[in-house]
């Protein structure tokens, strides 16, 4: 009879350690698809800004660890930083240059219109040394052939000048341009030479596409575009 109720109550343990089983399994499987789902998002956001953001602004690691050049989106700046991303615009359609404010590079940071990228950023010497940089900025990617009908608008320190692809029929630079892409993927180059200790320049990227070039076409619709503006220390004095 002992051994009966024994093995009653070694059935109900049993029984009873099998559903916490089941349903610690169910727990540890849900905060495992959460996790799995957060990750997923996260890399999305990742792989769509490194192939698909607008503009990011980089400077060589070892040139902000070892000689202090850092950005900022700010003058006044407490963290160094080497990597910038301006907010994406969503479905941007286009516009005349004519339409973006005149005071677009007074504002910092991201700062875009309805149908405009616009970015302010500051390249700062926080180190000792008095050094010589350049910069370039590059199409990293780009569909649909949405770059014939782009314009780039560069302020640095206030003097502006805007970039835009030689005109498809080899005419040379567009009107409303004051100078034309460097290559196929190249933009503009920037330098400063004997940047002095706690000096900053300041940038600001106006991007938009331009309604009265004439490749401003229906076949652009549902185009891509990403910039690159990268900096690098060519000499320490």
């Amino acid at each position: 009879m002992a051994d009966e109720v024994r093995n009653t109550l070694e059935l109900r343990r049993t029984a009873k350690e099998t559903k916490q089983y089941k349903v610690l399994m169910r727990v540890l499987a849900l905060v495992l698809l959460i996790l799995i789902m957060l990750v997923a998002a996260a890399y999305a956001i990742s792989y769509f800004y490194s192939k698909f953001g607008s503009f990011t602004v980089k400077i060589d690691k070892y040139d902000m660890v070892q000689q202090g050049l850092a950005l900022s989106e700010t003058p006044d700046y407490n963290i160094s930083q080497s990597v910038l991303n301006a907010d994406i615009v969503y479905n941007m359609t286009n516009i005349s240059g004519l339409d973006i404010p005149p005071t677009v590079d007074q504002i910092n940071g991201s700062h875009n219109g309805d149908n405009y990228i616009a970015y302010t950023f500051y390249l700062i010497n926080s180190g000792d040394s008095t050094i010589s940089y350049e910069g370039e900025m590059n199409i990293e990617n780009v569909t649909k052939d949405v770059d014939e009908a782009i314009r780039v608008a560069v302020y640095k320190n206030g003097e502006k000048t805007v970039y835009g692809k030689t005109k498809s029929n080899g005419g040379g630079k567009e009107s409303d341009c004051d100078s034309t892409f460097l290559a196929s993927t190249i933009v503009m180059k920037t330098a400063h030479e004997k940047f002095e200790p706690k000096a900053k320049d300041k940038y600001t990227v106006v991007i938009w596409l331009e309604g009265n070039d004439p490749d401003c076409l229906d076949n652009i619709i549902g185009g891509t575009i990403k910039f690159g503006m990268n900096f690098h220390i060519i000499e320490t004095t």
